[in-house]
């Protein structure tokens, strides 16, 4: 009898242990894809905000330049669109990106618009948007890291699979830094 309730005991034991720790473990999840679902819209906000700036600069082209205005408009008619994802975002990235080396090259065609105070404090509020962003996307990758590292690391990754979270895309890296002096 004595030992029927030492086992009974020691199996209720491990049962609370075990559900303690998937317990543990999904709140460690949902704490984490939230913080990666915050990232990810805060990088959202900051590109749309990008988007805005990119647009009012685009506006001050249109009495200098009409034919370059007008392709301009179009092109970022076509690429804004809501980003919730990693790979919306680097799609993002990528077409602001481009549409800001295009208003470089056309500034240095039309250097009366380089001359508006309101195309320099525009540009330096791009830039300031763009460190919001390039912080955002640490934060999201690091948070990545961590849910993925728990999404494939036993014994995690079992109750990971049973509660249905999944790996999580990385941001890529910018291809592109014009502001970072190279070594040659």
């Amino acid at each position: 009898m004595v030992t029927a309730l030492i086992i009974i005991g020691f199996i209720v034991l491990l049962i609370a242990i075990v559900a303690l720790y998937i317990f543990s473990t999904q709140r460690k999840l949902v704490n984490l894809d939230e913080l990666s679902n915050n990232a990810i819209s805060q990088i959202s906000v900051q590109l749309s905000t990008r988007w805005d700036a990119v647009t009012a600069l685009v506006k001050m082209t249109e009495k200098a330049a009409k034919h370059e205005h007008d392709t301009l408009v179009e092109t970022i008619a076509q690429r804004r669109a809501a980003a919730a994802t990693a790979k919306d975002i680097n799609q993002q990235q990528g077409a602001l990106s481009e549409i800001l080396n295009r208003l470089m090259v056309l500034t240095e065609n039309y250097p009366e618009i380089k001359a508006l105070p309101l195309y320099s404090s525009t540009m330096q509020a791009i830039q300031g948007y763009e460190e919001n962003v390039r912080h955002s996307r640490m934060v999201y990758n690091d948070t990545v890291t961590k849910i993925n590292r728990m999404i494939r690391q036993w014994p995690s990754s079992f109750v990971a699979s049973m509660l249905h979270f999944n790996l999580r895309d990385y941001l890529e890296k910018e291809e592109e830094k014009k502001d970072f002096p190279t070594i040659e």
